[in-house]
């Protein structure tokens, strides 16, 4: 079957997405999307799976029906495992991460955590490391344990319901899970300790072919029987991975989104801070990559308040001239000034404003230059995802960092990095991103503003 269009199911923290990518130029052809609502429980707070499910199934259909579907690649967020039972099931109701659940037995589970020098995995909030999901989870319900037959990473769920086979890649157990020893590529000392060793399903490579479609979901979708369902990525990583294939030199990608993902390639080396949000993740090709983080797009929704006006140049011209700034963190439990109390200088622009919008994008831009020179930044900085259209954003970014700024040209990175892994190498071979110019008066001011900025922080 000749590959000609690939369905990339894209589960974000937000919403959940369909997207039909053409194989010929990773463009998009059509894109749905639902929310990602979190069900509050029983037994805990949990993804609505079901309804992401038959969400798949009938685009797909539709999808198949007007274009044709010939491969089908799959890409979520990460901080997330399904515990299947023998007979393929949910064991249990798949755990939010954002739930504070895990904190209850912090100290507990620090007495059974790697440390972050075997891992290179920060000790993070609630769930968001899956290690710590898994003992709470244990301990919450002390026969899920046994009930549990097979622990799957997020992508390879969706696999596993297309396909049947169960796996792990290495980009998903290598994003802040404790599980992984990224340096060695096998299990870290916790999946032993957690007495789970045997229930860890077979780690393959994202662009393994998992399988062929299961006969019933053929017959839902209207697809042929053969289509290949390839393994799978964390959504970060599928944002890195068309330039992993084609980049030359040092260079980072920033992935936008309800996080903000940076990631190193080949930067100057630095002792990563695991109390400022760093870590390593695991590359589609099975190497480590520094990274940082933090939550800006939750940052922006929860500075803005709701729509507003795009910023001209004299909003942001109002904001730099006044000197008005906003100080991190707006969520205080992650990134580079974790801990730290959100608070306006100057006069606080109300909100869903342009005057606001201004300022907000460029404390977004200073936060992922902050995260940037954590993982030593060097070279050109790619920007995917919704920040990619803020020019603000964009033009503090290329100035704080000293650094040229590009921007994905496509809706998503993501839908296009997990096509990739049925395209291969050679689809990452077309330009998806453009050269960001800042004029010299411009760039001045800006970096006026974000020396005083830095200055005013509090670490």
């Amino acid at each position: 079957m000749t590959l000609r269009h690939i369905a990339v199911i894209d589960i974000g923290k937000t919403n959940a997405k369909l997207a039909l990518v053409n194989a010929s130029d990773l463009s998009e052809i059509a894109v749905v999307t639902r929310p990602n609502t979190v069900k509050p429980g029983p037994p805990w707070p949990h993804f609505d799976v079901e309804g992401h499910w038959a969400f798949v199934l009938e685009n797909l259909l539709a999808f198949h029906a007007a274009h044709g579907v010939h491969a089908i690649s799959v890409t979520t967020h990460g901080a997330c495992a399904a515990l299947l039972d023998r007979d393929g099931t949910l064991a249990a109701p798949i755990l939010d991460y954002e739930h504070a659940g895990p904190d209850d037995v912090a100290l507990a589970y620090e007495a059974v955590r790697p440390p972050f020098a075997e891992t290179g995995s920060p000790k993070l909030a609630g769930g968001l490391n899956i290690g710590a999901q898994l003992f709470w989870q244990f301990g919450t319900d002390p026969t899920l344990r046994s009930r549990t037959h097979r622990i799957v990473t997020y992508p390879q769920y969706w696999g596993f319901r297309l396909t049947g086979v169960a796996a792990m890649d290495v980009t998903s157990l290598g994003c802040h899970t404790d599980l992984w020893d990224p340096r060695a590529g096998v299990f870290s000392s916790l999946v032993a300790a957690l007495g789970i060793t045997d229930k860890m399903a077979p780690v393959v490579r994202p662009s393994d072919v998992l399988g062929p479609l299961l006969p019933q979901v053929a017959d839902q979708t209207g697809l042929p029987p053969e289509t290949p369902v390839f393994c799978g990525i964390h959504d970060s990583n599928a944002s890195l991975l068309p330039y992993v294939l084609r980049e030359q030199g040092p260079f980072s990608v920033v992935s936008t989104g309800t996080w903000v993902v940076a990631m190193s390639i080949d930067g100057a080396p630095v002792a990563l801070d695991p109390a400022r949000d760093t870590l390593i993740n695991v590359t589609a090709l099975g190497d480590p990559a520094p990274s940082a983080r933090f939550m800006g797009g939750r940052e922006h929704d929860v500075a803005m308040g709701g729509d507003y006006p795009d910023p001209t140049d004299g909003d942001v011209d109002v904001i730099l001239a006044q000197g008005i700034m906003l100080m991190p963190a707006i969520v205080p439990d992650t990134g580079p000034f974790k801990g730290c109390a959100a608070r306006w200088i100057g006069t606080e622009p109300p909100q869903r404003s342009a005057l606001r919008g201004a300022a907000v994008a460029l404390y977004l831009a200073l936060v992922t230059a902050e995260c940037l020179s954590n993982i030593g930044h060097r070279g050109p900085v790619i920007v995917e995802g919704p920040f990619a259209k803020n020019s603000t954003y964009l033009r503090m970014l290329s100035v704080a960092t000293g650094s040229d700024v590009h921007l994905s040209t496509g809706t998503t990175g993501t839908s296009a990095g997990a096509a990739l892994l049925a395209v291969g190498a050679s689809g990452a071979t077309s330009a998806l991103h453009t050269a960001l110019p800042v004029d010299q008066d411009m760039s001045k001011r800006l970096k006026d503003y974000s020396a005083a900025w830095r200055a005013a922080c509090v670490i």
